[in-house]
């Protein structure tokens, strides 16, 4: 029996996917609980087509975090912090300190997807971050530390 499956089924396959079950298993489990439907003609048609659809979508939004990977990776941001005398940081600088700091650049990205080396950074220099856009786009940025002018 052929199906179309309607959400992620282990060990079947995967969303939006066409794939063969013993009758019983789509008719008596995979049906009822919405999990797939029968893979009629029209059916297959609608899933082409929204896969089709889906692909464009998806295509555009990657051209879009590609534009914003460039001009990530252009940039050199400059993050000032309070400093003690031997050049170590009152506190610690994160991926939140560096979000901000983008923000200000009118780049907004959320702080789960910046990872910092050590997570943390406790001295002064120049240091690098890679910044995920999408699940087949990243960058790195380029910072550098610097001690707050008084």
């Amino acid at each position: 029996m052929e199906i179309i499956l309607k959400e992620n089924v282990a060990n079947i396959g995967f969303k939006d996917e066409l794939v063969s079950v013993k009758a019983g298993y789509g008719r008596n489990f995979l049906i009822p609980t919405g999990k797939a439907i029968l893979a009629t003609e029209s059916a297959k048609k609608v899933l082409a087509e929204n896969l089709k659809q889906k692909a464009f979508k998806e295509k555009s939004v990657i051209d879009e975090a590609e534009k914003l990977a460039s001009k990530i990776s252009k940039l050199e941001l400059k993050i000032p912090a309070k400093v003690g005398p031997d050049g170590k940081l009152f506190g610690s600088i994160s991926n939140t300190d560096v979000a901000k700091s983008l923000l200000t650049n009118k780049i907004e990205i959320e702080k789960e997807n910046i990872s910092i080396p050590g997570k943390s950074i406790k001295r002064i220099g120049k240091y690098q971050a890679s910044i995920r856009l999408h699940r087949e786009v990243s960058t790195q940025l380029n910072f550098e530390l610097q001690a707050e002018k008084k």
